[in-house]
């Protein structure tokens, strides 16, 4: 038996299927909760290799996807070929290719320092050809990028989603913590990437996870109560709990529990909020200033703040596209919406929320692009490079959001909206004196075309397989396993010491650049991050 294994490398996890290349059918998917990488976001992990080592950061990654092999039950004789998709970081630190290309802004600076700019066109290599899979005979397939930094994901959302087929001014948007964008304007495509956070995907929010089973998707209200739809074990929604909201009474019990609440459901709990009057940004107004959902899980206002966050990151995203491409949010006559949250996201709410430009009257729903294009080259070195020729065909302009003074004041505006409670009318009114483009009003019946009912349309007669933990650690000796201060201080209880004085730090469940409070509180002789490893036996069962 000959398999092919495709993965998607995202930026809060990987999604992973196997495929038999006789057949060309799939038979099982998995996906993990987390990236194995430390931090929250592409800055973090593109900061943790920099700092720490893009060596490190590289074992990290092929450490998970030896662990992907496992959970899909592929064996190393029986994998005939690898295909990855993903933003250019995560493949280029899967590849073991440099990212300090990616790191700096400007070609001054990358001058100043003698950074060479890395080649990430499409290209079929030998496993041997990169570090860490050298027991695997396979060919691994890399698609193109459109730019350096303009990836594979971005590629695969443009591509995708038909939009160069159409004359229509579009927008596609990846929800996700590292949110891809492309805007469509006559023959040109303006490209962003906004570091939006997890807030989107369910993470950073105190009973948030990933699209899973048990998450709580959406929210819809019921004589002033909330309805519960939680995700079933096929990834489908399924009615739960009816719910008070302000207190947590269980009104009407529904068919499934839950276990937390994905960004689709936090998405579709503010536009309810808001609604309802429970939420008069930034505050919750209930007795305890939370939003009581099933199962005890609840919804808070620093929850709020940091779903305001993410979905203020990505308006401003669009709003720099529109800004630099001299048209106004109220031109775009369609919009994409690609990845697990734009998959599960009910559209109407989304736009009522700001994810979706108000006056844009076609939205379409794509599922997850990055995973299939990867399934797509997995099995046809043909389309490989007929991607490879629409990326060198593409006239793009990519906007580095963190230098882009539109989006700097955008933002700043955004913040002041979701944390500080500026007026809305207040918020469009400093947009216009800084002559930024107009937001227009909330259409009331967009026209929705939802191409799948999942993300993952197809999971395989084997089914879906979620690993919690992704399994990957980093070590190093100490020489003071009586303190344990670095267990005490960590928040997420990613640090753990065995009886060797080996000190385990559990990469997925680790902060990062964002938290770093163990290095703060050892002394940096006896606990510094440049000694780590990566602990390469394979704990995941």
């Amino acid at each position: 038996m000959s398999y092919g294994v495709a993965i998607d490398l995202g930026t809060s996890g990987y999604r992973a299927q196997k495929i038999d290349l006789d057949t060309k059918e799939i038979r099982r998917t998995v996906i993990t909760l987390r990236n194995p990488l430390p931090g929250a976001n592409v800055m973090d992990h593109m900061d943790f290799g920099i700092r720490y080592g893009q060596e490190l950061a590289h074992g990290l990654s092929i450490n998970a996807v030896k662990i992907l092999f496992r959970a899909l039950d592929v064996k190393s004789e029986e994998l005939e070929r690898l295909s990855i998709c993903g933003n250019p970081i995560q493949l280029s630190i899967f590849q073991g290719i440099s990212i300090e290309d990616l790191a700096y802004a400007g070609e001054r600076k990358k001058k100043k320092y003698n950074i060479q700019e890395q080649d990430r066109s499409a290209r079929i290599i030998h496993s041997s050809e990169i570090s860490g899979l050298e027991e695997y005979d396979c060919e691994v397939v890399v698609p193109p990028a459109i730019k350096h930094e303009v990836g594979a994901d971005a590629l695969a959302l443009i591509v995708k989603s038909g939009m160069l087929d159409s004359n229509d001014i579009s927008i596609a948007t990846d929800y996700g913590t590292n949110a891809e964008m492309a805007l469509k304007v006559k023959d040109i495509i303006y490209t962003g990437s906004a570091a939006a956070g997890p807030a989107l995907e369910g993470q950073q929010i105190k009973h948030g996870k990933l699209a899973s089973p048990y998450a709580i998707s959406d929210i819809e209200i019921e004589d002033g109560a909330f309805r519960n739809f939680v995700l079933s074990e096929e990834m489908k929604p399924v009615q739960g709990d009816l719910v008070d909201p302000a207190t947590g009474e269980v009104l009407n019990e529904g068919q499934i529990k839950a276990k937390g609440i994905t960004g689709t459901g936090v998405i579709a709990l503010i536009e309810k909020g808001m609604e309802s009057g429970l939420i008069e940004l930034p505050k919750i107004k209930t007795p305890d200033r939370l939003i009581h959902l099933q199962n005890k899980i609840d919804f808070s206002e620093k929850d709020l703040t940091e779903a305001g966050k993410a979905i203020g990151a990505i308006r401003a995203g669009h709003i720099t596209l529109c800004a630099v491409a001299g048209i106004e949010m109220t031109d775009i006559d369609k919009a994409y919406m690609a990845g697990a949250a734009g998959t599960y996201m009910d559209a109407a709410k989304a736009q009522k929320v700001g994810l979706i430009p108000y006056a844009t009257e076609k939205i379409c729903q794509l599922g997850n692009t990055s995973l299939a294009v990867a399934r797509e080259i997995l099995l046809s070195e043909e389309r490989l490079w007929e991607l490879q020729d629409i990326a060198s065909q593409i006239i793009g302009t990519h906007i580095m959001f963190a230098t882009a003074p539109e989006f700097r004041d955008t933002y700043v505006l955004e913040l002041a909206y979701w944390e500080e409670g500026m007026p809305f009318k207040m918020f469009k009114k400093h947009l216009k004196k800084k002559g930024l483009p107009v937001l227009g009003d909330p259409i009331e019946k967009p026209s929705i075309e939802k191409r799948v009912e999942r993300d993952i349309p197809v999971l395989g007669e084997e089914g879906l397989h979620v690993l919690e933990r992704v399994g990957t650690y980093m070590t190093m000796v100490v020489d003071c396993p009586e303190c344990k201060k670095c267990i005490k201080v960590c928040p997420t209880g990613a640090i753990s010491i065995d009886e060797e004085n080996r000190v385990m730090i559990s990469t997925d469940l680790c902060e990062g650049a964002h938290c770093q409070r163990c290095i703060r509180a050892c002394p940096p002789e006896k606990f510094s991050w440049e000694n780590l490893e990566v602990f390469e036996q394979l704990l995941q069962e």
